[in-house]
């Protein structure tokens, strides 16, 4: 027992022992229903935030919560299994700490893609037994199946889940049309629909402003470097 407590309170492990102690109080309060599943999401991928980062990782189509908990188990497992067969048996003294952060770094790196890949796998068990949680298809793919009426709604099915059927409720000039292959990207709780973009326009814009972050932080790096140099 006192080897199990050294374990689990030797960093980088202690990161994990907390933060999954607080996710099984989550989904705890989740199940006595005093805490949403979709507590991260928010109406529309438009700006940064937790649930659109986690989209843009391939965690669409599952509650931000869940996607983090997958997430939050594989990494901890990763690092326990590096802390039992190397940490534990080098005397590191205060060199823990920098290595400590490199093996949280890796385990999040290796977890990320294999997490995305067990929630993609399950997302369509969410589609069947919580049709309520309605915010976490954004970022998912549809296919249109009929015009849109008079009114701009159409009807569409996700492309990896073609028995899910979801509402879109176009703008003029972002009509939807038969046989296009759009990406949910705002709910609209008062008509139970979607606004939703061509997804070549979606990855377009996804691009655009990955090379938008990218020139900004490198400008940022070159006036921090310009300023130590004055």
């Amino acid at each position: 027992m006192e080897t199990v407590s050294q374990i689990a309170l030797s960093f980088p492990v202690v990161v994990f022992s907390v933060l999954l102690a607080l996710a099984a109080l989550y989904w705890l309060l989740v199940t006595l229903r005093l805490a949403p599943v979709e507590c991260f999401e928010r109406d529309s991928l438009k700006g940064d935030h937790l649930a659109s980062t986690l989209v843009a990782l391939g965690f669409a189509g599952v509650p931000a919560s869940f996607a983090l908990t997958v997430l939050l188990v594989l990494a901890g497992a990763i690092t326990l299994a590096v802390e039992l067969a190397v940490l534990r048996w080098l005397p590191l003294g205060l060199f823990r700490i920098p290595i400590g952060v490199v093996v949280l770094w890796g385990a999040f790196a290796l977890a990320s893609p294999l997490a995305a890949a067990l929630c993609h796998a399950l997302h369509r068990w969410f589609h069947r037994h919580a049709p309520q949680q309605r915010r976490c298809l954004l970022g998912e793919r549809v296919d249109v199946k009929a015009q849109a009426d008079a009114d701009g709604f159409a009807t569409a099915v996700l492309v990896d889940d073609p028995a899910c059927q979801v509402t879109l409720h176009g703008k003029p000039g972002n009509l939807p049309e038969a046989g296009e292959r759009r990406v949910l990207v705002k709910y609209v709780s008062e008509e139970d629909a979607y606004r939703s973009v061509v997804e070549a326009d979606y990855r377009e814009a996804r691009a655009h402003l990955s090379r938008l972050r990218l020139h900004q932080r490198g400008g940022g790096e070159g006036r921090n470097g310009a300023a130590a140099s004055s």
